[in-house]
């Protein structure tokens, strides 16, 4: 198994992307602790995933909260071989339509947030850990309403080339996944109800080369692959899972049709 003997820290792995790497990495031998703001998805995803999974309860608007549970992670392992940084939020915030406090909800959390759990997680690495940030698309898509989102993530792009220079004296690597439209629970939010994505996936598959959007499990194998020791030597870089959505537009059905 590709993580046997490793720990491992998800923020957000109460659902999603998160939830989704957590089942991976058990089967692939880790241990692993994931964190998450609503205790009931808490509960129900550590009972799911079985007896070496842990859940604490953390919101990134709370720094101290986050710190707790990283230590209480970190003390119960021993150690941390691999910490994936993602939690965040999404959310419409469009030119003369958004207050100051919504633009800045969405920046703390998504950029000082992650940059905290980072920096908590860091006295407890071992030498060889592998950190894990989540990027997205949307660092380069310029959607229309998104510019808190978009910003967030470009920010993820640059801090983790940053934060890899100064891990790499500790011997931890420092990586961003960079997911396209997946398949996950966040399409039922933001007003869209449970039937989103099913409206809007076929307008959204005709822009992305391959013809559909990627499955979670798909996000959270490439997550295995930077976290196992197939990437010992892969160091502040991207891997992006879109489809080719952002590296080869033109190939899109929109344009074949």
């Amino acid at each position: 198994m590709r993580l046997s003997g490793k720990t491992a820290l998800i923020t957000g792995g109460n659902s999603g992307i998160g939830l989704a790497t957590a089942r991976v990495f058990l089967e692939q031998g880790a241990r692993v602790a994931i964190t998450g703001r609503d205790q009931a998805t808490l509960d129900q995803a550590v009972s799911s995933l079985g007896p070496d999974a842990v859940a604490f309860r953390a919101d990134l608007l709370d720094p101290g909260a986050t710190e707790a549970a990283i230590r209480s992670a970190a003390e119960g392992f021993g150690h941390l071989d691999i910490v994936v940084a993602n939690a965040g939020i999404a959310g419409s915030t469009p030119v003369g339509g958004t207050t100051a406090e919504q633009f800045e909800r969405i920046m703390t959390t998504n950029v000082t947030g992650v940059f905290l759990t980072v920096q908590a997680a860091a006295p407890y690495l071992r030498k060889g850990a592998s950190v894990i940030l989540i990027g997205s698309v949307h660092a380069v898509l310029g959607a229309p309403g998104y510019a808190a989102y978009a910003a967030s993530k470009g920010a993820i792009r640059a801090m983790s080339r940053v934060l890899a220079s100064e891990l790499s004296l500790a011997g931890v690597r420092v990586n961003v996944v960079v997911p396209g439209a997946t398949r996950t629970p966040i399409w039922s939010r933001f007003g869209r109800g449970p039937d989103g994505l099913a409206k809007l996936e076929p307008q959204m598959v005709r822009a992305v080369p391959t013809g559909r959007i990627s499955e979670v499990e798909e996000i959270a194998n490439t997550i295995l692959f930077l976290a196992s020791d197939d990437a010992t030597n892969i160091q502040g870089t991207e891997i992006v899972v879109d489809g080719g959505l952002t590296s080869s537009p033109s190939g899109a059905p929109i344009y074949r049709d």
